[in-house]
């Protein structure tokens, strides 16, 4: 397990009513004893005409607008302290969001950022959408909260692959374990796993029957499952082989359990590759039911600037 001793709980609409966000951080804070922050960044840009008539005023502009937002998330920081959450608030000028919010989690040094997860992704590579930006950007766990059901003693699944089929990083999975087994153990839960599999890897000899090569493919697959999870003394019924693509089999497995967190790992690709091949993690983000956890390798490097942009201003047209 890992101690997350801090979450930074990205905010995108401080005047919303449901704050599902905010309330599994509190759960997930009192099971970790983790302090939490609470961020908003605006990242509106201001428009200044010819005269320059708004850079003039900005000063008192950003003073008043970072104080506006700032009261509201206090407002929301008190509700977790109530509850015995040490809580602080963070507002700044920053853009694009998905990197200002990187940026305060470095700052806050955080272990685990919570943020809501967008409820369709059309084009996501085109239009940037700030969990999707988040998924490919942070070096951090990020838990996209996609219910407002609270946790209540949730089946976390794992997702794995043990015989690195589908080209992930070999320490992907022991960080993909380790995350799970933190928050089955801070909110009371039960931990599964789960590994997709080829159901015919190879055929070595002509009279080799499809049958025979679909037993050793389960054979071998399932002895690597148990030897993944051997530390995480996952009970054989918590262990789910399911012979399809990682998409596929996360999706239905997830759905059968009634799983309340999926945690997965995602590798970062870039250029057209990225846009043509995506990941499991992007493949399965709309079509899950539950919140995702997506963890990084550990020697993923973010390659976020750590100096705030601050205000974007842009010129109205003469």
């Amino acid at each position: 397990m890992y101690p997350i001793n801090r979450i930074l709980v990205a905010i995108k609409d401080p005047h919303g009513r449901a704050q599902s966000a905010l309330n599994k951080a509190a759960q997930l804070a009192r099971g970790l004893g983790a302090e939490v922050r609470l961020f908003h960044a605006i990242a509106d840009p201001v428009y200044i005409d010819a005269a320059g008539t708004m850079a003039q005023v900005y000063p008192d502009f950003e003073q008043n607008q970072c104080a506006w937002y700032r009261e509201r998330l206090e407002t929301l920081a008190r509700r977790l302290r109530h509850r015995g959450v040490k809580t602080s608030t963070d507002v700044t000028w920053d853009f694009p969001a998905c990197e200002s919010i990187v940026r305060a989690a470095a700052r806050f040094e955080a272990g685990l950022i919570i943020a809501e997860c967008h409820p369709v992704h059309r084009a996501p590579g085109l239009l940037r959408f700030t969990d999707w930006e988040l998924l490919r950007l942070s070096s951090i766990p990020v838990l996209l909260v996609k219910t407002h059901r609270s946790y209540q003693s949730p089946k976390v699944l794992a997702a794995v692959d043990p015989t690195h089929a589908f080209a992930k990083p070999a320490d992907l999975d022991g960080e993909v374990l380790r995350y799970a087994a933190t928050l089955t153990d801070a909110l009371h839960g039960a931990l599964h796993a789960v590994h997709a599999y080829e159901p015919v890897l190879e055929r070595t000899r002509q009279a080799a029957s499809p049958r025979m090569l679909r037993s050793n493919a389960e054979w071998r697959a399932r002895a690597a499952l148990q030897e993944t999870v051997h530390w995480n003394e996952i009970p054989d019924s918590r262990q789910h082989l399911v012979p399809m693509r990682p998409a596929e089999a996360i999706e239905k497995t997830a759905h059968r359990i009634g799983s309340g967190i999926v945690v997965m790992g995602a590798i970062s690709r870039s250029g057209m590759s990225r846009l043509l091949i995506g990941n499991t993690a992007e493949r399965v983000l709309d079509h899950l039911a539950c919140d995702v956890l997506v963890v990084k390798p550990r020697n993923f490097r973010n390659r976020v600037a750590r100096q705030s942009r601050g205000v974007q201003m842009l010129a109205l047209p003469v």
